[in-house]
């Protein structure tokens, strides 16, 4: 089993994510304690930035480390370095390079919703995929850090990569993907708080190298929680477009959200009603399984209008791309997502130019 002379050997090499400097330089390594009969390691660390996404990737390298080395079990606490020791070592704080501050900024654009289920991570990824479509530099946030879900859908495989300590978001069809679930192991909950979650969030606007892009989609939680309130804060500009299903209750639900965004003064492009209908191959009726005319109803009540309508069907299956929820351009949900795209670019271009 591990001493705990031992550990600190294996730590001490490894850099703080954030001063780019070892452990033992910044004598981060506060603690260790062993239980040999469990071959349980619990260790606390100070590092320059925690609760982040890049605290979530230095987690998974440690408890790999440790357990590669004879631990069964590992626990990790974290707690923020002293600022006279980031000082020390980081003196000169950089300019914000951020997306949020650099002098071209894309059109940022929430996907929010007022309950889960009714295809809002859906929307997110074809949204973005039709915009892309349409010549558009195209990126995501997976901002639903509880329930993240972007990368599955659209079969994302690898990981982000780390370069000059920024984090380089993962490409899919030519959208760049950033989410909760690439620093989380084995799907596990996340069980963080608020302000927490507000700096995971921060730290996707400010740590990741975005580059250069004409629309940045977020995947918001549904309803009205911290994240929607951080997003607010974070981006004033931000425009927000509410999803619903036909049923009157989810729409009056969905009021809520499109509410919270007028409150802040973020502009609505509009609604997206989907789970719309139900075409059938044989006949060509549409049956309204889940009711009509909710989405219309909340448009009035937002006072914007119904972008569009996406019916009950699977997206087409290719041999060799794993892609679950990506509708192909063709299909007749891939059209009705051309056709909303195309709505969103007049739309942003016309109050731009204004």
């Amino acid at each position: 089993m591990l001493t705990k002379e031992e550990v600190i050997e294996l730590l001490n090499p490894i850099n703080d994510p954030f001063l780019h400097t070892s452990f033992k330089e910044t004598e981060g390594i506060l603690s260790v304690s062993i239980n040999e009969e469990k071959r349980h390691v619990s260790v606390k660390l100070a590092i320059g930035k925690p609760n982040t996404a890049e605290q979530m990737q230095l987690q998974q390298e440690l408890v790999a480390i440790l357990k590669r080395n004879g631990a069964s079990t590992v626990g990790l606490r974290f707690e923020q370095l002293p600022e006279d020791v980031i000082q020390r070592i980081q003196p000169a704080s950089k300019e914000d390079a951020s997306i949020l501050n650099q002098e071209k900024q894309p059109h940022f654009i929430a996907i929010a919703s007022g309950k889960g289920g009714v295809g809002k991570s859906t929307v997110t990824v074809n949204l973005a995929m039709a915009l892309k479509r349409l010549g558009k530099k195209v990126g995501i946030i997976d901002a639903d850090i509880y329930g993240f879900s972007i990368p599955e859908m659209m079969g994302v495989e690898k990981g982000p990569a780390e370069r000059g300590g920024k984090i380089i978001p993962v490409e899919r069809f030519g959208v760049k993907v950033i989410s909760m679930g690439f620093f989380v192991e084995d799907n596990s909950p996340v069980i963080w708080r608020g302000p927490m979650l507000g700096k995971v969030l921060g730290s996707f606007f400010q740590q990741v190298e975005w580059g250069d892009l004409d629309y940045l989609l977020l995947d918001l939680p549904p309803g009205t929680g911290d994240i929607a309130m951080d997003v607010h804060e974070l981006i004033p500009s931000c425009k927000e477009i509410i999803v619903t299903t036909p049923h009157p209750t989810a729409a009056f639900v969905a009021a809520r959200a499109g509410q919270m965004a007028l409150k802040t003064e973020h502009t609505i492009l509009g609604v997206v009603e989907n789970m719309a209908y139900f075409e059938s191959k044989l006949t060509g009726e549409k049956e309204y399984v889940f009711g009509n005319g909710g989405g219309d109803k909340l448009a009035e009540v937002l006072d914007t209008k119904v972008l569009g309508r996406l019916s009950l069907q699977q997206p087409y299956e290719e041999e060799d791309v794993f892609a679950p929820a990506v509708y192909h351009e063709d299909h007749p949900n891939g059209q009705e997502y051309h056709r909303i795209a195309a709505k969103v670019i007049a739309n942003i271009d016309e109050e731009t130019a204004e």
